[in-house]
Parts: C-alpha cells; structure tokens; sequence
C-alpha cells in the first residue's frame, strides 16, 4: 500500500492514543494476518487519519465518544480499544465506570454489567503493565 499523508497521520495518531507497546503488541498478535494486515490499512488512514485528526474534538472527547459507541451497541470485542484509549486520554478508572454506569438508565442492565466485566479486567490488566514498567 502506497503511503498517503492521511496513512502517516493515522499511523503516528495510533501509535500515541496506544501507546508504542500496545501497537507493537496487536500488530503482532492480530494485524500480521493478511487480512487482517488489509483491515489495519485501511483503519490506520480513514479511521485514524481522516476521523480522529479532523477538528472540532478533542482526542479525549473522541476516545470517549468510541467507548459510549462501543457500549451503546454491545461490540464488545472493540471495547478494550477503547477503554485504554480513554485512559491513555486522561479518563480516570472511576469516570468511565460512571459513564458506564449511567448508560445502564438508557441500556439496560445486562450490556453494561458486560460491559463492566470487561472494563474490570482491562484496567486490571493496565494496572499489571504499569507495575511491570510496561
């Protein structure tokens, strides 16, 4: 694939909301998949590159517009993304809770304690890196 300045945007834009360990982590763990390398592509320049550089928002508030998306309609495979975006953004542990929390009043019980299963078990596992120098 031919490197567009949307590409290299994208590119560097994953990398700081990730962080350089979480990048290096998933590309190889998911995105060293053929197919999935094509996803990764095209995610890094319209998602990332296009998306998350336009202005108007704020990275913060576009990290926590992607975790309500992903709660809102259960993909939840997409969730741990974006809870360490938040984080990484200045979100603390304690206000994506509540977020979560109040979204229970719009939809429903069941998705969120889903929801917080999983937020439980990402922070823990951020919790883990930080102590380990990650």
């Amino acid at each position: 694939m031919a490197e567009s300045e949307l590409y290299r945007k994208g590119r560097a834009l994953r990398r700081e909301l990730f962080g350089e360990a979480a990048v290096e982590r998933i590309d190889r763990d998911v995105y060293s998949d053929p197919i999935m390398k094509k996803f990764i592509e095209l995610a890094t320049e319209t998602v990332f590159g296009a998306l998350w550089t336009r202005p108007g928002l704020d990275f913060k508030t576009r990290a926590l517009v992607s975790l309500v998306s992903d709660v809102a309609t259960a993909r939840i495979p997409e969730l741990p993304i974006h809870l360490r975006f938040a984080l990484n953004e200045g979100w603390s542990e304690e206000e994506l809770v509540e977020v979560m929390l109040h979204l229970s009043g719009y939809l429903g019980v069941p998705v969120i304690r889903e929801a917080m299963l999983v937020a439980s078990r990402v922070f823990a596992e951020i919790r883990a890196e930080k102590a380990a120098g990650g």
